[in-house]
């Protein structure tokens, strides 16, 4: 018997906590002269005056926890570098800026004297601005070339709806220019016959890290006139590439300044990046260069008012009598309405698809009751729409259009969205990072905002909403990334080889553990030496090996049976989550029911249908540990920390109330398993604990159980990760341990250094885990505590009581070392009363160099070949293929 639970989506990795509080990540003015929407020349009112107004109703004001003010502050100027060509000084005068900001300037003068540098400063600080000044110079400068395009340079965003956005802002920015400037976006929603035009006349192309890896470098060639007179590279939004995704991203970055020294150039680096910890280095990390920090913000600040919100108790009981909260959907909707008929422009930030459709019709549908009008003026935003369909609703939400709008993580990054006045967030999102990055999307024009965050009926979301220091009290997290794991690097190699033949001198640019993986793709037949160097062996493409984003697969596409109308995708992983036979799917405000999902043609048929349930996905887990690097006793029993391999099938559906949440009934399912090989912590007991916890042998499955859904819910409180990035699995008798164990697990194939976090930190983080059951008012366990709504084995058994004497005993038998998260040392989180650690959510992130690292380097061998491995990961990104990871609800016998 086995309980478990399996991860959603995967983007993180691990790093030591950063020391600097948080002061400033919050909005700030970027522009000078407020910019406000049509037809908005009515006083707004203040973001405390709204608060107060939603706090009205039966019971309301109980539900805010807490309030933070953080009050205004003014900006200080300077002047642009006498380098900046007059004309694109007075354009930006055009644009009603009349002078920068002091670290606008402080950039821009790095960029012109050859220095790559990273902006970290707070959302809404004019980062674009300060690395456009000098690019928009040396274009201008280059135009004068016979050529017309003797320099050029190239921006990389993580998602299409950015790339798009900045163009605009660009297009406008550099209109009084003429055709000296010529933006262009290049991804993969660009048009055939308009490719040819921007590989030979634009001069400033934006486009993802997807397209450079799989599009621009795979075919250099075409591209030699733009690589050749390359001079900037601009990377926007640099601290979304963190964990694996990031260090696919350092890859390929590394092959690009690699085919760009073939051609004689040698760009200049500029990052952008919300306000994080060593930004410098971690900007070093993702572009192997030396890199410059500019992080003295300057701009001004207005108000903002943030407050945190805990939806009450219902009368309705959920799996095994356990009581049951209002669902954060249902409470972000009734808000989203709320700020809708009071005018206030809004964007309400959700973790699911399925959510951000849900909460758009449930507040369009309780609008139309007041006023029909404004029920068109709410919408969702979300990945897996058409091109057309994304760009339509940014053009609405920038325009004043739209009033509100639930969206997924696509607009938490750059989007100009100025004019908004509030922010709701549908549960933390994972770290503190996000979470002020998603509250910055208000107030970007220099007016107050509010900021509400609706906690969800979890532990972690439990915990913050009545521990408010542990948001703000806290750092922000570093941005950290492994260049050097062998599953990310190796593929890299052999798409650099494909491109230009590997020589000894390219080595140095991949890493130290370059020429350790050369013999062994060699021997697997990828790679071939010859006098030269390495060639890449295959017909196949190369780039095909490194899936940057653990997409796993071509995108299945949703299609309506009835017409053969493509509604959109949703990448083949999560598809047997998302739309297996069964399966609600919500388009648009429409519902459709899967009648069929074609996994060998990668398709879903739909039909439109009203059913009075939502579904939920469940699934089993089973795992084996393939190797132990390392192991100290606790006890009699054992902390481990190696390497496993999970095996995961989606077994049955719930179906569900969509607004309480209440289960209907469950549905089985037949789909294929998916197999993963990871990272795992595992901590196992003996007897004599049990004895001394007085864990009686029918208690000791749902003591187990129960200890790993609470620790799963605790992690990122000492790892960079979010709970929908890790799994876990926990077992009476393990075959490989031939005790009763609980394995937590990374969700990338190869590690994310998520569960090396867990080891390093396992007194404190298992201390937490313990504190967090035994604190909670519920008698039996409840979703704030050790129930999971993801859970395959229905949350049976679960023993609450059993957890916490059998977490006492553990935490009690841990080593006498001093602990890594003590209070004092960099990586310690906030602690309550000197016994739970606080909340220290880390973002994606890896280790610090100076953080503890296992006893040896890992390595591939015992997995396969790792630059073929497809291990399977249950994910599903932001907006389709090349956007950032989104979470999802929604899951089997394990936490997702």
């Amino acid at each position: 018997m086995a309980f478990n639970h399996l991860p959603a989506a995967m983007h993180d990795a691990l790093g030591p906590l950063s020391v600097t509080p948080v002061t400033h990540s919050v909005p700030m003015a970027m522009n000078h002269r407020p910019r406000r929407p049509p037809g908005s020349g009515e006083a707004r009112p203040s973001p405390g005056t709204v608060l107060d107004r939603l706090a009205t109703g039966a019971g309301r004001a109980a539900r805010i926890t807490h309030t933070e003010h953080l009050p205004p502050r003014p900006g200080r100027h300077a002047t642009w570098p006498h380098r900046i060509r007059p004309e694109v000084i007075d354009a930006i005068q055009r644009a009603g800026i009349e002078h920068p900001w002091a670290h606008q300037a402080t950039a821009a003068e790095h960029a012109l004297d050859g220095e790559s540098v990273v902006i970290a400063t707070g959302t809404a600080s004019g980062k674009s601005l300060a690395y456009l000044a000098p690019v928009l110079s040396t274009l201008l400068d280059g135009s004068e070339a016979p050529s017309g395009r003797g320099t050029t340079a190239l921006y990389l965003a993580p998602t299409k709806a950015l790339a798009a956005d900045q163009c605009r802002a660009v297009r406008e920015l550099a209109s009084p220019l003429g055709n000296r400037v010529r933006p262009a976006v290049y991804d993969g929603d660009t048009p055939f016959e308009e490719r040819e035009w921007v590989r030979q006349y634009a001069n400033h192309v934006l486009t993802n890290p997807d397209m450079l890896h799989r599009g621009i470098l795979p075919s250099h060639p075409r591209w030699s006139s733009f690589l050749r007179s390359l001079r900037y590279v601009v990377i926007d939004e640099c601290h979304t590439y963190r964990g694996v995704f990031g260090s696919h991203v350092a890859q390929v970055l590394r092959r690009l300044r690699r085919v760009c020294a073939r051609y004689g150039a040698h760009p200049v680096f500029l990052l952008a990046s919300a306000t994080s910890a060593d930004p410098a280095v971690a900007a070093g990390r993702l572009t192997g260069l030396n890199v410059t920090e500019v992080s003295d913000d300057a701009s001004p600040r207005g108000e903002l008012v943030f407050a945190l919100w805990e939806p009450p108790l219902t009368e309705l009981h959920g799996e095994k009598g356990a009581p049951v909260r209002r669902t954060a959907t249902a409470e972000t909707a009734d808000l989203l309405t709320d700020l809708a008929v009071q005018g206030v422009r809004t964007v309400a930030f959700v973790r699911s698809r399925r959510s951000a459709e849900l909460i758009s019709v449930i507040s369009r549908e309780r609008l139309t009751e007041v006023d029909r009008n404004l029920a068109r003026r709410v919408a969702a935003y979300r990945g897996g729409y058409l091109p057309e369909e994304r760009r339509a609703l940014e053009r609405a939400l920038h325009s004043g259009e739209l009033l509100g709008l639930a969206a997924t993580t696509a607009l938490e990054l750059g989007v100009d969205v100025s004019g908004l006045d509030a922010v709701l967030i549908a549960g933390y999102p994972g770290t503190r990072a996000s979470l002020w990055q998603q509250a910055g999307r208000a107030g970007r024009s220099g007016q107050g905002a509010l900021a509400v965050l609706v906690a969800r009926d979890d532990p972690l979301d439990t915990f913050l909403v009545h521990h408010p220091e542990a948001l703000f009290r806290r750092p922000v997290e570093s941005t950290v990334l492994d260049p050097d794991n062998p599953y990310v690097l190796a593929p890299h190699l052999c798409a650099a080889a494909a491109e230009l033949p590997l020589t000894e001198q390219d080595l140095e640019l991949f890493g130290p553990a370059a020429p350790g993986l050369l013999p062994q793709l060699e021997s697997a037949g990828l790679l071939r030496r010859r006098s030269a160097g390495w060639y890449w062996t295959r017909r196949e493409r190369a780039a095909d090996l490194a899936d940057i984003r653990g997409e796993g697969g071509r995108p299945v596409q949703i299609v309506e049976a009835a017409t053969g109308r493509l509604l959109g995708t949703v990448d083949e992983p999560a598809a047997h989550t998302a739309v297996h036979d069964g399966a609600v799917h919500l388009h648009q405000g429409r519902t459709y029911l899967v009648k069929r999902l074609d996994l060998e043609d990668s398709v879903a048929l739909v039909e439109e249908a009203d059913p009075p349930y939502s579904t939920t996905a469940r699934d089993t887990t089973s795992i084996s540990v393939l190797e132990t690097d390392t192991a100290v006793p606790w006890g009699a029993g054992r902390l481990c920390y190696g390497s496993v391999e999970v095996t995961n099938q989606v077994v049955s559906y719930l179906r569900r109330k969509p607004i309480t949440g209440e289960v209907l009934g469950e549905t089985r399912l037949d789909l294929p398993p998916r197999t993963l090989r990871t990272r795992a912590v595992w901590w196992t007991v003996t007897e004599d604990q049990l004895d001394a916890a007085r864990v009686h042998p029918e208690q000791l499955g749902g003591a187990l159980h129960a200890a790993e859904h609470a620790s799963i819910g605790l992690l990122p409180l000492f790892a960079t990760c979010d709970r929908w990035d890790i799994g876990g699995v926990s077992v009476p008798l393990h075959p490989d341990t031939l005790l009763p164990t609980v394995f937590v697990y990374d969700g990338h194939p190869g590690g994310a250094g998520f569960a090396e976090r867990a080891f390093h930190t396992a007194r404190d983080w298992l201390e937490a885990t313990r504190e967090a059951i035994a604190s909670c008012e519920c008698e039996a366990g409840c979703p704030s505590c050790i129930q999971s709504p993801k859970c395959g084995n229905g949350n049976d058994p679960l023993h609450k009581q059993a957890a916490v004497r059998l977490l006492t005993v553990l935490v009690g038998d841990a080593p006498g070392a001093p602990r890594s998260g003590a209070p004092g040392s960099p990586e310690a989180p906030a602690s309550q009363d000197g016994d739970v650690a606080g909340t220290e959510e880390a973002p994606g992130r890896q280790e610090d160099p100076a953080a503890p690292r296992g006893p040896r380097q890992r390595s591939p061998s015992h997995q396969g070949n790792p630059a073929q491995s497809e291990a399977g990961r249950l994910s599903e990104p932001e907006s389709g293929n090349p956007a950032g990871p989104e979470h999802r609800e929604g899951r089997g016998t394990s936490e997702r």
